[in-house]
This record gives structure tokens, C-alpha cells and sequence, in this order.
């Protein structure tokens, strides 16, 4: 039986997994990536912490499979997109560290564009929006920031990428510098409707051209891994952002299935088919994936904090000793004792778009206790699902047959009954909830030959549990008017430059 290696970089941990061919697990492993937060709205990895982890992880996921690299017929890679790198070529080292996807240290660099006028022609190209949170103004923020590092680019010695780029680098010992057009999708530099890098934008952006990776499919082999020694030989067959990817991996194939993965942040997508469509609510036309020369779309809303709040309940305020523990202890109470959270750590994402906004906790009574609070940080969860579901309806005008999750806390069965009850629609678990891997596993398994085409993983799709409605619609409007009064009060709070 072949079998298919998955590496999942995200936001908070490396993950490696191994699928066989009917698309069940054997094998997986994880560790976790350290956060780096050097001033306030600044988040960053260590590049050689994400390679070492990663690499680290796909050797004992073989191992924990009792396989060696001999029985991989190719290896899919997804990662935490927008993520900025910039290296040398000479010697593979990044010189900054990893601008993370979160960061918002170039918010009053777009605040400028915007003003100026170039946000209409911005989101017509790329299908985004003008924001911090993709690649091109931190790249250029490297450019401009690390001393001599325009002028080594514009000499053709740096080279930039998403975590997916620098991943094919280091594991084809420099060999290959590339992406997928669904990572080069998030960077603001890529034309949806030529599907290359789009010269106007990188003059805008002051990129120069010789930094940027190859843009090829999502589905086709790229060439061979030639190290960790471990993994040596390996074809590298399919690459995809981890939220193409999952939307790939729920088998989403047909326009209008719709899913929604449970992450650092929290990402709905629907496919859009293959004519890429404008948002009129603040969303995001994105490229799913290309397979050949066919591409398809999709619409996306992305909530910023999402399971990231159970984080740093656990890590920040030190409420739980652990993740797993947040569902018990919001069970202990009925519902959140009328408190709202609104978990704007880092901005407020779509359909809002707001840079400002800062976290917020209303509510409070002497009644108020750490339950409270915990129901209150998993409800936000589902509550910012709902925002996106709203914008993504007035979009499409197709209502929602069912919502399929995937993602760390859709293991939460309290947060995915809520999230039923506040949409109205059921939602749905599958066997599989490392849909993201599992995708990435799908592209690189087309690509190795080992599906024909995806009729033949259509039949992969299992139900674990399926969540219905069971909330009064009175009462989850009450609910969700009160959270968007929560929402406003939380809305432009700071402003660069002022506390």
C-alpha cells in the first residue's frame, strides 16, 4: 500500500502525518513553534525553529508508521499562510525573523495606501483586501528595515516565500525556490485573472521581481527531497495553504460546500468554482487550488483569534492547566451569565476589517466566575463564525446546507453544538478532523499517481458527528445582537501610534 507524508507547518505547532491510501491515519507527530512578540501587535517565528521542528516531525511520523521514505509516494506540504521569509540564497539563512500572518506592524503603511487611493484597484486584482495581514507590505517592511537588504535583493541575492517556499528550500537543499498559486494568492503581489505576479502591484509595493518563487500548481511533482537524510528521495508532490488545503480535504470539490477550520484563527471557505468572483461584504477571493491548468476559487472570511483564545486563556491568564480542559469547565454553567468577549487581540477580521480593535470583556458581575468566562471565550468562537456566515450568504445568496469543521477545537463538542445552534444549520464533524493535512495528502497523492482524479477520494468522506440546531431562533438572535453590541464597543480602540 502506498502511503502519503503530510506536513502541516501552522501557526502554533509542526505537524507530520502519515495517510494510506483510503485516507486514514497511521502515523503523526507534533511540536510546538514558540511565539515571539519583540513590541506590541508583533508576532514572529524563528525560520530555522520552523524548519528544525518540522523536519523533526516528519521523521518519527514515518516512524511512529513503521514505514521508511522507500514506502512514501510523495509528500504534500500546507502551512500557516501570509507568513513573510526572506533569506540568502548563498547560504539558506533567513536574515529577520518570520513576520507571522498575525502582525501588525505595517497597519498605518496600508492605512497610507488606502488613502491614497489604491485599495479599489488592490482587491480587484488580488481579490483582498488592503491589510497587514498579508505578505507584500511586510516583505516590503523587511526590505526597508533590515539593514543593506533592498540593495541585496535588487542584486538578486535574497529570496522571499511563504513558510511553504522556504520548506521546499531547505528540504531540497536550495535547489528549489517555489510556491503554489494558492499561497501566492495571500501575498498581494499575484493577479488573479493572469494568475502570475502582477508587475503594477510589486512597483507599488517596491518588490523587485528577483525575490519572488516560481508560481506552480498545487498537484504535480516538484522535485526530490534531499535532506533530512531520513526522508531522502521522497517526491515533493502537492503544496497548498492550510486553508486551501482543508477546504480540499472536506472534499469541498463543488461550488457552494462550505467549511470552516478551528484554528490559531478561525478560516470559512466556500468554493467559488472556476471564475473568481468579487465580495461585496468584506470577504476574500482567494485561489483554492490549480490542478493543471485548471484553477478554482474560493470565497474566504477569516476570523484572527480564534482557538488562539483558549491559548492564552491557558497560557495568559493561566485559567486551565490545559486546552482539553476549557470544555469542562464551561459545561459547569448553563450559558455565559451575559458576558460577551470579543477576542480582538490582534484586529478584527472579516466581514469587520478593523486594525484597531482591541479586546474586550463586558459584562462582568460579582457573578462572574472563570466558567463564565470560559463559555464566554468558546462562544466568541462561534459567535465571529456567524459574522462570516452572514457576509458569505448576502455574497453567494445560497444558504448554507450544512457547515463541515475541522481544526484543533473542533474536537470542542460544546463550542460545535453552540456554533449549530447560533447558525441555525447543522454541522459536521468528519472521522478525519486534520482535514488540512488530509488535503495536502489528496494533492500530493493525484500528483504521485496514486488517485486517478478525485472521484476516486470522494468516497473518503466519513461523518464522525453531525451537530443539529436545537436553540430557539429567538433565542440565538438575542444572543448574536448582543454579541454585535460587543463588537462595536470593542471596535477601533487603538490607533496606531496611541495608547
Amino acid at each position: 500500500m502506498p502511503y502519503l507524508l503530510a506536513l502541516d507547518e501552522g501557526t502554533t505547532s509542526a505537524r507530520a502525518i502519515v495517510f494510506d491510501a483510503d485516507g486514514r491515519m497511521r502515523g503523526a507527530a507534533q511540536m510546538e513553534i514558540r511565539q515571539s512578540f519583540p513590541q506590541r501587535g508583533w508576532v514572529e517565528h524563528d525560520p530555522e525553529e520552523i524548519w528544525s521542528a518540522q523536519a523533526g516531525v516528519a521523521v518519527a511520523a514515518l516512524a511512529q508508521a513503521s514505514i521508511a521514505a522507500r514506502d512514501v509516494a510523495a509528500v504534500g506540504i500546507t502551512n500557516q499562510r501570509e507568513t513573510t521569509l526572506l533569506w540568502d540564497r548563498e547560504t539558506g539563512r533567513a536574515i529577520h525573523p518570520a513576520i507571522v500572518w498575525q502582525d501588525r506592524r505595517t497597519a498605518a503603511g496600508c492605512d497610507q495606501l488606502r488613502a491614497d487611493g489604491h485599495e479599489p484597484m488592490i482587491q480587484q486584482r488580488t481579490g483582498l483586501l488592503l491589510d497587514a495581514y498579508f505578505s507584500a507590505t511586510k516583505l516590503a517592511w523587511l526590505l526597508d528595515h533590515v539593514p543593506g537588504a533592498r540593495a541585496r535583493a535588487e542584486a538578486g541575492q535574497l529570496a522571499f516565500g511563504t513558510v511553504d517556499s522556504w520548506l521546499v528550500w531547505k528540504l531540497t537543499g536550495g535547489r528549489l525556490h517555489l510556491t503554489d498559486a494558492s499561497n501566492a494568492s495571500r501575498t498581494l503581489l499575484f493577479n488573479l485573472h493572469t494568475g502570475q505576479w502582477d508587475a503594477e502591484l510589486l512597483r507599488l509595493f517596491r518588490v523587485p521581481e528577483s525575490v519572488l518563487p516560481e508560481i506552480r500548481p498545487s498537484s504535480e511533482i516538484y522535485g526530490e527531497i534531499t535532506e533530512p537524510a531520513e526522508l531522502k528521495g521522497i517526491a515533493i508532490g502537492g503544496i497548498a495553504g492550510d486553508q486551501q488545503a482543508a477546504l480540499f480535504g472536506q472534499l469541498c470539490l463543488t461550488p457552494g460546500l462550505t467549511k470552516n477550520t478551528y484554528g490559531t484563527g478561525c478560516f470559512m471557505l466556500q468554493n467559488a468554482g472556476e471564475k473568481p468572483a468579487a465580495s461585496r461584504h468584506r470577504l476574500l477571493t482567494t485561489v483554492a487550488w490549480k490542478i493543471g491548468r485548471r484553477t478554482e476559487f474560493a470565497l474566504e472570511g477569516s476570523v484572527f483569534v480564534g482557538g488562539a483564545v483558549v491559548q492564552w486563556l491557558r497560557d495568559g491568564l493561566r485559567l486551565i492547566r490545559s486546552s482539553a480542559e476549557i470544555e469542562a469547565l464551561a459545561a459547569t454553567v448553563p450559558d455565559n451569565g451575559g458576558i460577551y468577549f470579543v477576542p480582538a487581540f490582534a484586529g478584527l477580521g472579516a466581514p469587520h476589517w478593523d486594525a484597531y480593535a482591541r479586546g474586550a470583556l463586558l459584562g462582568l458581575t460579582r457573578e462572574t466566575t472563570a466558567a463564565h468566562l470560559a463559555r464566554a471565550a468558546l462562544e466568541s468562537i462561534a459567535f465571529q463564525v456567524a459574522d462570516l456566515q452572514d457576509a458569505m450568504r448576502s455574497d453567494t445568496g445560497i444558504p448554507l446546507p450544512e457547515l463541515r469543521v475541522d481544526g484543533g477545537a473542533a474536537a470542542n463538542d460544546l463550542l460545535l453544538q453552540f456554533q449549530a445552534d447560533i447558525l441555525g444549520v447543522p454541522v459536521v464533524r468528519p472521522e478525519v478532523t486534520e482535514s488540512t493535512a488530509l488535503g495536502a495528502a489528496y494533492l500530493a497523492g493525484l500528483a504521485a499517481g496514486v488517485w486517478k482524479g478525485t472521484e476516486a477520494i470522494a468516497t473518503h468522506w466519513r461523518v464522525q458527528r453531525r451537530f443539529d440546531p436545537q436553540m430557539p431562533r429567538d433565542q440565538a438572535q438575542a444572543l448574536r445582537e448582543n454579541w454585535t453590541r460587543a463588537v462595536t464597543r470593542a471596535g477601533h480602540w487603538e490607533n496606531e501610534g496611541k495608547a
